[in-house]
C-alpha cells in the first residue's frame, strides 16, 4: 500500500453520508404525497441535498468467439433518461440508495447536489428530473423551476408564495 499523497484517490463531497435520505427531505416529500406540503416547500429543502444519479452499464463492441459466440469487448456507463407519456425526457434522482434499489438494484449511484444533477439534466436535454421514481413519494422538477436550480438561483419563499432570486441579487 502507497503512503504517497500523490497517489491518493480524491475523496467525495459527501464524506461520512451512509446513502439515507436527509431527515427533512423524506418528511417533506412524504408531506407533500399526502398533500400536506407544498411543492416550494420540497423543491426548497431539495436544492442543496445530496442526490444520487443512477448510472448503468451498457454494452459496447460485441467480439465474435472462435465458436462464433457474442461476448462484449468493452462496456460503457451511462446516466439513465426516461422518456414520458409526452415524449419528453427526464433524468432521474434518488434520494436514498433504498429508493434506488427499489428502482434497479443494479445501477451505480453517483452522489451529486441536486443543482449539479439539475445542471446535467439540461446538458443532457432532459426536461425535467424525477426524484425517487419508485416511491415511495415521487417528485418532479420541470421547467423553469430546473432551470433555476441548474443556473444557482434561491428560492425564496413568503407564505404560500414563493419566487426565484437570481445570484448576486
Amino acid at each position: 500500500m502507497s503512503t504517497d499523497p500523490s497517489q491518493r484517490i480524491l475523496g467525495t463531497a459527501f464524506g461520512g453520508d451512509d446513502g439515507s435520505a436527509p431527515t427533512a427531505l423524506r418528511e417533506r416529500l412524504l408531506a407533500h404525497a399526502a398533500g400536506q406540503a407544498s411543492y416550494a416547500a420540497v423543491l426548497g429543502e431539495l436544492l442543496d441535498a445530496r442526490v444520487m444519479v443512477p448510472v448503468l452499464a451498457v454494452a459496447g463492441e460485441v467480439e465474435l468467439d472462435e465458436r462464433g459466440l457474442a461476448h462484449d469487448k468493452t462496456a460503457d456507463m451511462a446516466t439513465v433518461l426516461v422518456t414520458g407519456a409526452d415524449g419528453r425526457q427526464a433524468y432521474l434522482a434518488f434520494t436514498a440508495m433504498e429508493t434506488l434499489a427499489a428502482w434497479q438494484g443494479d445501477a451505480r449511484p453517483v452522489p451529486v447536489t441536486f443543482r449539479d444533477a439539475a445542471k446535467a439534466a439540461i446538458q443532457d436535454g432532459a426536461a425535467a428530473i424525477v426524484v425517487d421514481i419508485a416511491g415511495p413519494a415521487t417528485y418532479v422538477v420541470q421547467g423553469q423551476d430546473l432551470e433555476a436550480a441548474a443556473h444557482g438561483y434561491t428560492l425564496g419563499t413568503v407564505g404560500e408564495r414563493s419566487a426565484w432570486i437570481a445570484p448576486g441579487a
